[in-house]
């Protein structure tokens, strides 16, 4: 029986070398297979026979040990190496890898499976799908608002590539900026006119003199200034003043503009000069007692004509506006949209009127609106000494502008929001800039790209330039993942010892996330593989060698009988 052991012992040792190298060749073989995990053999050795029972010790003896032959080796263990792989870039968005312990859950024919292979696509019915076998890739979608579903219950990731996002109406513009503290007022303040009156060789001259100066409101709208100087019959070096304000048509305003202007004008020679000059100019035409006014247009102004000459030199008058400054107007614009995702300009502008008081108003063109007028919104906007904005201080409060949109959306009306305090629009030294901070409005869209974040999140992205998250992948933890069978196509099923799958989301509730744009290569290390080949090959020499020994033993043994 001895020989016969040695030789049993040596096939156990032949026939375990070859289940260590059966391991290492299909390590081997899936060295390119992607999420693969590697595997590893142990060995244990198997019975011993008894050649002799130990012995206690006594008082006049000491005691022996226990004589034992093993019985050869046999396969301990084959487990998994779980260790996390290297990460290959794809640059395509639905290859997904995972960091951390958990694994994807995928579902063929009713059946859950778990997979580190994350390299899927999307079907003809929009599934997210590994493509080797049609497993779909488990998960959450959201509803139509975006809103992934509390819990942990499993669906079918299905993405609808056809999605569209219908228009959402702008209800809100919150607005930011500065105002320049130390800014002039927008409207005109003063227009001077200086220069010539040609004396005429007869009296009263053929045809009155007009000149005709840019001014502007307290809006910043532009107006036109007319004055027309028409000789007095009968009274030579005598003019009487008359004066109209146009609109941007040349119509004249109705109700037409106040003033209180003295007329007629009377030039007088000068003893020294010789010149014509208004005698009566020092009160009655030096800017002050002579106002114009159109409080319904917001005009407001002083005409200044003491510079006025008469002589019989070349007529050479001119008129000019707060020195021909350009008028403080700020503008920040923003598109908006309507219920049918029709866009439509909106244009913020500001102009001064008094110190911290600035007025405001919001416009959208002609060509948006139903009966193609133009609608405006206007009020006034008062800061504090530090800057800041007081929504009380708005007039009027809350503040909106309304138009019915021409194409045939509901009416639209935004809120226009100017913050608080420096959230919002402020008035400090630094330079004027309006602008949109943000509206909420947006055109109907469709699915144009898709990203999925580390926590498994699949935002689309649309072509409105708005993304909504669409669904979320989730993960699977086991407590113990050398439980897992495999069941090919880089498949795993839970079975026996692997412990009930948890289902978590990406993140912190699984430890694990997820990368998009890359796939987890296989762990298996080829230098430990071809070392581990090395072993198993001396291995399987050594037990050969013993099988052969054996053998020849057994041969001499029957050779005895000859």
């Amino acid at each position: 029986m001895a020989l016969l052991n040695s030789l049993f012992a040596g096939v156990s040792g032949l026939r375990n070398s070859q289940t260590m190298m059966d391991v290492i060749g299909n390590n081997i073989a899936n060295v390119n297979t992607i999420g693969f995990k590697g595997s590893r053999v142990t060995f244990s050795d198997t019975f011993n026979q008894f050649v002799k029972a130990g012995t206690n010790p006594s008082e006049t003896s000491g005691g022996t040990n226990t004589f034992q032959i093993g019985l050869g080796m046999k396969v301990n263990s084959i487990d998994r190496n779980w260790a996390q792989g290297t990460f290959e870039s794809t640059g395509i968005t639905t290859d997904l890898a995972l960091q951390g312990s958990g694994m994807f859950v995928l579902k063929s024919n009713g059946t859950n499976y778990y997979s580190r292979a994350g390299g899927f696509t999307f079907d003809a019915q929009g599934r997210l799908v590994s493509p080797q076998n049609g497993a779909v890739v488990q998960g959450k979608v959201a509803n139509s608002d975006g809103v992934v579903p509390p819990g942990n219950n499993l669906e079918d990731i299905k993405i609808d590539t056809n999605l569209k996002l219908p228009a959402v109406a702008t209800s809100e513009i919150k607005w930011g900026g500065n105002l320049k503290s130390d800014s002039e007022l927008t409207r005109t303040e003063k227009v001077v006119q200086r220069g010539n009156l040609q004396q005429p060789t007869t009296w009263p001259p053929a045809s009155p003199t007009t000149m005709d100066t840019t001014i502007y409101n307290e809006s910043g709208d532009a107006y036109k200034l007319r004055t027309t100087y028409t000789a007095v019959a009968g009274t030579p070096d005598s003019y009487t003043l008359s004066y109209d304000v146009l609109d941007s048509t040349g119509a004249a305003l109705v109700p037409p503009v106040t003033g209180s202007i003295a007329t007629p004008l009377q030039f007088t020679a000068d003893p020294v000069t010789g010149n014509y000059a208004l005698s009566n100019g020092a009160t009655v035409f030096d800017g002050i007692a002579n106002r114009i006014q159109s409080p319904t247009n917001k005009i407001d102004l002083l005409l200044d004509g003491t510079a006025l000459t008469q002589n019989n030199a070349t007529q050479t008058l001119s008129s000019s506006a707060d020195g021909n400054r350009k008028p403080n107007i700020v503008t920040g614009s923003v598109t908006v949209f309507d219920s049918l995702g029709t866009s439509h300009q909106v244009t913020l502008k500001y102009t001064k009127i008094s110190n911290n008081t600035w007025s405001f108003s919001a416009s959208v063109p002609g060509q948006s609106t139903f009966n193609g007028q133009s609608v405006n919104t206007s009020g006034t906007i008062m800061f504090n000494a530090d800057g800041t904005l007081d929504p009380s201080n708005i007039s009027p409060t809350n503040p909106k502008l309304i138009f019915n949109p021409a194409g045939g959306a509901n009416p639209v009306s935004v809120d226009l929001n100017f913050g608080s305090g420096f959230g919002g629009i402020t008035q400090t030294s630094s330079s004027s800039v309006i602008s949109a901070l943000s509206q909420d409005g947006s055109a109907s869209a469709t699915l144009s790209n898709m990203n999925i974040d580390q926590y498994g999140n699949i935002v689309g992205i649309f072509s409105n330039g708005n993304s909504r998250t669409l669904a979320q992948v989730m993960a699977a933890t086991f407590t113990n993942l050398n439980g897992l069978i495999s069941t090919g196509d880089n498949l795993y099923s839970a079975y026996a010892n692997s412990g009930t799958p948890r289902i978590g989301g990406l993140g912190e509730e699984t430890g694990t996330t997820v990368q998009s744009g890359a796939l987890e290569q296989s762990n298996v290390d080829l230098s430990e593989e071809f070392t581990k080949m090395i072993v198993s090959q001396r291995g399987f020499q050594a037990n050969a060698r013993v099988v052969t020994t054996a053998d020849t033993l057994l041969q001499e043994i029957t050779n005895l009988i000859r």
